[in-house]
C-alpha cells in the first residue's frame, strides 16, 4: 500500500503526494522488502509492544488488521487473535494524531462484530467513515481481487475512488479495458530464465504429467477426464474423485484473456487454485505472481529469502494501482477541504 501511496499524484504535477514517516511490521522478512523499497523507517515490533510516544505523528494512517483473522479461509477465525488487533489500529490513529485513515482486509472484515465495534467508536470520536468493497481490476490491476477499503476522515466523508477500467463489453462506460494476464506476463520469457525471481518450484514428474493433461483454461476435472480417457486414472488421486463439485479452480490454468484469479500467498503451488500458466506445464513464477499483483518490476523482492517468504509478502499486499487510486481519492479530498495545500506533502504511518 505504501508504495502506491508513493506513486500518487494529483492531475499533471509531477510533486509526490505521501511520503512515509513509519511503518510497523512484524514480519522481518516483510520488513526488510519494505526497507530494502520504501526506507528503512520500518519498526519490526508486534505494534502491541509499541508504546504511543513511539509513534511518529502522521496525517494518514494506513493498513490494516491481517486478514487471515478474518477470511473465509480460516476455520478457527471466531477465535483468531488477529481479530482484536483492530484496536491497535484504532490506538495508532489516536497516537499519530492522523486526519485521514486507509483500511483494507478480506470482504468478511465489513459484516464482522469488530469492525461494527470499530466503527460504533470511530464515529463517537469523529470520524466519517466510508467503506465498500473494491474489485482490483476496475483499478488497472491485472487481477479479480476483491477487497474491503475502509476511509476514515475528520473532513466529513471522502468518495472512494472511480474504476480507471471496465470489463470489455460494459455497457456506458467509456474506460479502458481491464487488464489481463498476457498485459501481465505475456512478455516474459516463457521458460522461467531465473532472474529477478522468474522461477516456480521445481514439481515432481507426475505433477508434470497432470499439468499436461489440463487444457487451455481448464482444471481439475478436465485434467481427471484426460487422464482417464488415456488410462492414467491411477494418477488422480481418490479423494479428488469424492469431491465431485467446488473447488473448480484447483489446478486451473489462467486465461490469457482475463484478469488472474484472485492472488494469494501460495500462488506457486497449483493445488491451492487456479495457478497454472496459460499454456505452459508449470505454476507461474514468484516473478509472474508479483506482476500480476501489480508490482512494478523494478520492486526488489530480495533474491535470498525463501520462496514462501516472497510469496506470502506477494500474496498478502495491496495491489500498488489500487492504493495509488485510493491515495489520489484522499489527497483530492484534503486538497478540496484546504487540509493539504499541494504540492505539500502528506505523512502516512503504515501499519
Amino acid at each position: 500500500m505504501t508504495k502506491g501511496f508513493r506513486q500518487s499524484r494529483l492531475g499533471a504535477a509531477p510533486d509526490r503526494l505521501f511520503d512515509p514517516v513509519m511503518a510497523v511490521e512484524l514480519d522481518p522478512y516483510a520488513a526488510e522488502t519494505y526497507a530494502v523499497n520504501l526506507g528503512d523507517h520500518v519498526d519490526v515490533r508486534d505494534i502491541r509492544e509499541i508504546p504511543d510516544e513511539d509513534f511518529e505523528s502522521a496525517d494518514v494512517v494506513i493498513g490494516g488488521p491481517p486478514c487471515q483473522g478474518f477470511s473465509s479461509l480460516n476455520r478457527n477465525r471466531e477465535g483468531d487473535h488477529r481479530r482484536r488487533l483492530w484496536q491497535e489500529y484504532a490506538r495508532a490513529l489516536r497516537a499519530t494524531g492522523a486526519q485521514y485513515f486507509v483500511m483494507e482486509n478480506v470482504r468478511q472484515l465489513l459484516t464482522s462484530p469488530e469492525f461494527e465495534t470499530f466503527k460504533a467508536e470511530a464515529t463517537k470520536a469523529g470520524w466519517t467513515i466510508t467503506e465498500d468493497v473494491l474489485l482490483a481490476a476496475d483499478y488497472g490491476v491485472p487481477q479479480a481481487r476483491r477487497r474491503a477499503i475502509v476511509i476514515g476522515s475528520l473532513h466529513g466523508a471522502v468518495a472512494l475512488p472511480a474504476p480507471t477500467h471496465a470489463e470489455p463489453g460494459s455497457l456506458f462506460v467509456d474506460l479502458p479495458h481491464w487488464l489481463t494476464v498476457r498485459d501481465a506476463i505475456g512478455g516474459l520469457a516463457p521458460e522461467p530464465d531465473g532472474a529477478h525471481w522468474h522461477r516456480a518450484r521445481n514439481p515432481t514428474a507426475v505433477s508434470r504429467l497432470r499439468y499436461r493433461h489440463v487444457p487451455m483454461n481448464g482444471n481439475r476435472f478436465d485434467m481427471q477426464r484426460s487422464l482417464d480417457a488415456e488410462g492414467l486414472e491411477d494418477l488422480v488421486p481418490s479423494c479428488w474423485r469424492r469431491k465431485t463439485t467446488g473447488t473448480t479452480d484447483v489446478f486451473g490454468r489462467m486465461d490469457w484473456n482475463r484478469p488472474a484469479p484472485t492472488i494469494r500467498t501460495e500462488f506457486y503451488k497449483p493445488e491451492k487454485g487456479r495457478y497454472l500458466h496459460p499454456e505452459q506445464d508449470r505454476p507461474i513464477t514468484v516473478r509472474e505472481g508479483a506482476l500480476l499483483m501489480g508490482f512494478p518490476d523494478d520492486f526488489d523482492f530480495p533474491e535470498h529469502m525463501a520462496m514462501s517468504q516472497v510469496g506470502r509478502q506477494i500474496g498478502n499486499a495491496v495491489p500498488p494501482p489500487l492504493a495509488r487510486c485510493i491515495a489520489e481519492a484522499v489527497a483530492a479530498d484534503a486538497v478540496y477541504r484546504g487540509v493539504l495545500q499541494h504540492p505539500e506533502p502528506l505523512g502516512a504511518f503504515a501499519g
